[in-house]
């Protein structure tokens, strides 16, 4: 999560472990992959709610997998309800025994003790929630991003430009500028011209294909949305090999698919059967849609399709 802070705190404090130049966070094109790449991991399971938490359905999950912990607890006014909560005290083996929420709309700061009038609902088992894996997978994916985004703007410009001052070098910049945003008829100065009246342009690369890597950039963010799935617990196949795939070895992408995200499910279920056990409130969790991605033992995959050993 990123501290609620303008740019200027964050980055005196991020600049200790980054470079300060280096801004991939404060990006829009950061915060789209974000936005997404989470809605994705909460798109793994399929929750069912009572009917009059519609109010708290995606304050739940937000909560949830943002955080990593929500308590839920009997109100006067609005029954039992999930609320965002800080911990407190520690039990024989330092975990969590009190869970205080301070909310204007709920009278006073409360400190409720776990598993005695309140359940703490949370998503892994060290009370963490997800945000790590989402905010180093968006951080790759604006990288390479912005990276195919310079290479296509690059592919337009073959020659580097020399300029004799300063003053030269920002009309050039202007110049490109102008160019770049389709202007049909740009005037150059003629001070930027040499003795004989020509633009002072160099021949950098002709060859425009040669640095062309928007195709390989592409890849690299397939693979990365790839590896991102796995992480979550959704289906995919290793669709860069371009050999034959044996059953073996879809079978092993699965299990590294499902072996964290089912440890995520098995502490999701554990804290709806509290809450059903404590309030008789209905929650309940499961795969929205888990598939193989192959037949059976004398199955391989290529290309997609999954085809017999022969």
């Amino acid at each position: 999560m990123e501290l609620p802070v303008y740019w200027n705190y964050n980055m005196v404090a991020n600049s200790v472990i980054q470079p300060s130049t280096i801004r991939i966070r404060d990006t829009e094109l950061h915060r789209f992959f974000v936005r997404y790449l989470l809605q994705d991991a909460m798109s793994v399971f399929k929750w069912n709610f009572p009917e009059y938490w519609d109010l708290f359905e995606n304050y739940f999950l937000y909560t949830t997998y943002c955080i990593g912990y929500l308590t839920v607890f009997e109100t006067d006014k609005y029954g039992i309800i999930p609320q965002v909560c800080g911990l407190g005290g520690y039990g024989i083996c330092l975990q969590p025994k009190k869970c205080i929420v301070s909310n204007p709309l709920i009278r006073n700061t409360l400190e409720l003790e776990i598993d005695k009038n309140c359940v703490l609902f949370r998503l892994q088992p060290d009370y963490c929630g997800i945000m790590d894996i989402v905010n180093y997978y968006a951080d790759m994916l604006a990288l390479s991003a912005e990276a195919a985004g310079i290479n296509l703007l690059n592919t337009h410009v073959a020659y580097m430009f020399g300029a004799a001052n300063k003053n030269a070098a920002e009309s050039i910049k202007k110049l490109y500028d102008r160019v770049a945003q389709g202007e049909p008829l740009v005037v150059a100065d003629k001070s930027l011209c040499d003795e004989e009246g020509e633009l002072n342009l160099q021949l950098f690369q002709n060859d425009v294909s040669k640095t062309y890597i928007v195709d390989k950039l592409l890849l690299d963010m397939e693979k990365l949305t790839n590896m991102f799935r796995t992480n979550i617990g959704l289906n995919n196949a290793n669709t860069e090999k371009k050999e034959r795939l044996i059953t073996d070895e879809v079978n092993a992408n699965n299990e590294a698919t499902y072996s964290k995200v089912e440890l995520w499910l098995d502490t999701l279920q554990k804290s709806c059967r509290k809450v059903k056990n404590m309030f008789g409130v209905d929650i309940s969790v499961d795969w929205r849609n888990r598939k193989e991605i192959h037949n059976n033992e004398s199955d391989s995959y290529t290309n997609g399709n999954v085809q017999n050993k022969t």
